[in-house]
């Protein structure tokens, strides 16, 4: 446990993290300042049920210092299984709340993912943002297979308090925990859209949606395939059902 503020439960066998928002900077102090490096991982629904399956996914869920639910499903599993219920966060807020922390302390940051025209873009607008966050290097996903363990290196010497992490990276996610003996301690965070977001390439769901757990349907028409969520959903709700009957 990273912190006494800190509460880790199970959902389904898989840890949750319930941290409030009055005690997430002094969590992501305490992190930072102990000399390791901590994962923190922006729970899903979908990522819940993968790691019921997956051993690689399921054994970086449980090593992250930090599982912080995004999804209300994962609210009212918690929930109907009679556990604490977790606070949920929206994956863009949380990330701007971490940013911010990391700015007040003068602490720092780099980017890796995304394409190099969106992540220069990206990187741009959070420093203008985060005008005292050292931005202490970047690099998009698009690279030759054979320089990337110079790039490994490279955010090795950097030493950033933060390395964050987006789309296109080889493994998504799971190029954290495969490459994380590599670096100096400090937090690691994978989010799928965070440089286009940062880029203003791409809009969030409107808080209402989110509010409401129905932040999918903003994404459904350019994601139709998203509507298979369903078919996970009820998946979920069998086996909370099942585990509620069993007394699990």
């Amino acid at each position: 446990m990273v912190h006494d503020r800190v509460t880790r439960i199970s959902v389904l066998k898989v840890p949750v993290d319930i941290v409030e928002p009055d005690d997430l900077e002094e969590v992501v102090k305490a992190m930072y300042s102990d000399g390791k490096n901590h994962q923190i991982i922006l729970l899903s629904a979908a990522d819940l049920m993968r790691a019921r399956r997956s051993g690689e996914f399921r054994t970086m869920i449980a090593g992250a210092s930090l599982v912080v639910p995004i999804s209300a499903s994962i609210v009212r599993a918690a929930k109907f299984l009679k556990r604490p219920a977790p606070v949920r966060y929206e994956p863009f807020d949380f990330i701007v709340k971490l940013l911010s922390i990391l700015e007040r302390w003068g602490k720092s940051a780099y980017l890796f993912g995304g394409s190099p025209k969106g992540l220069s873009r990206a990187s741009k607008n959070i420093k203008a943002t985060f005008p005292a966050l050292r931005v202490v290097g970047s690099h998009s996903s698009r690279f030759p297979k054979h320089f990337h363990p110079k790039i490994v290196e490279a955010i090795r010497k950097a030493a950033p308090t933060l390395l964050l992490v987006g789309r296109g990276v080889p493994g998504a996610e799971r190029w954290i925990p495969r490459n994380m003996r590599s670096f100096n301690a400090g937090l690691q965070l994978w989010c799928s859209d965070v440089f286009e977001v940062f880029a203003e390439r791409r809009r969030r769901p409107p808080a209402a949606l989110f509010a409401r757990g129905m932040e999918w349907l903003y994404y459904l028409p350019r994601r139709p395939w998203i509507v298979f969520r369903l078919w996970t959903q009820a998946r979920m709700n069998i086996i909370c059902l099942w585990y509620r009957v069993r007394g699990k």
